[in-house]
């Protein structure tokens, strides 16, 4: 049983060394330009040797999705758990999901790569996409209920929020001045003040970044320092 688990860590990882590398290529020469060879090329392997982790861009594209599904709903699912209000919750979950689009290779390229997919992995992701966006939508609702958000319909406040965190990955710039887990943070104050009832203080707002970033750290989520790496495109 240990043998087959590190097995099958190393394959998962090989797997993702193979999307980082696949994902280089999709930002420079897009999708259709880019085939499995070129792929197996940029991964240092045969051709022959990459059908034995991906039957081709599909699957690879669907590997992308599914795993940085699992991320995000990971996430959501923490953030119910912990002893904070509505608002610290979705600061943390927006925050989550904006490093794993920019931050993480497979995420990037599962938002960038809009082929279609066979049906039953479309099937698979439909119903995970579903359940995270059930799930945050469960967390607005209940700080609309508690008198901590506004009143308004939490399943078109989740699918704004949503949209506006999916498109980040369509301007953010790796080579601009933010970080992604600045652009996170900044979209999580942003779009958390919009949903509060009564806005926060300057020392409440303070207050609540401070526990975003310790509750993260729990996590294991990167919370660093400011730095030039990342920005819009064009500054």
């Amino acid at each position: 049983m240990r043998n087959h688990q590190r097995i099958r860590r190393r394959f998962i990882a090989r797997r993702l060394e193979i999307v980082r590398a696949a994902g280089r290529l999709f930002r420079v020469r897009g999708l259709a330009q880019t085939g499995m060879r070129e792929i197996a090329e940029a991964a240092d392997l045969s051709p022959a040797n990459l059908y034995n982790y991906f039957k081709g861009k599909g699957e690879l594209l669907f590997f992308c999705q599914d795993n940085s599904l699992d991320r995000m709903l990971g996430s959501v699912e923490a953030a119910r758990t912990l002893k904070a209000s509505a608002g610290e919750k979705l600061l943390l979950v927006i925050a989550s999901h904006v490093k794993c689009v920019l931050d993480e290779v497979e995420g990037t390229a599962a938002h960038l790569l809009t082929s279609p997919l066979p049906a039953a992995f479309n099937r698979r992701l439909i119903a995970k996409r579903d359940r995270y966006e059930k799930a945050v939508t469960q967390l607005i609702h209940a700080g609309i209920e508690s008198g901590e958000f506004i009143s308004a319909d939490p399943t078109l406040v989740t699918r704004a929020i949503l949209g506006a965190l999916n498109w980040s990955v369509r301007w953010f710039n790796p080579a601009g001045e933010l970080t992604p887990v600045q652009v996170g943070d900044q979209f999580a104050r942003y779009l958390v003040r919009g949903l509060l009832a009564k806005p926060n203080s300057g020392s409440r707002e303070r207050h609540q970044r401070k526990n975003l970033k310790r509750r993260a750290t729990r996590q294991k989520l990167p919370v660093r320092r400011k730095k030039k790496t990342g920005a819009f495109d064009g500054e």
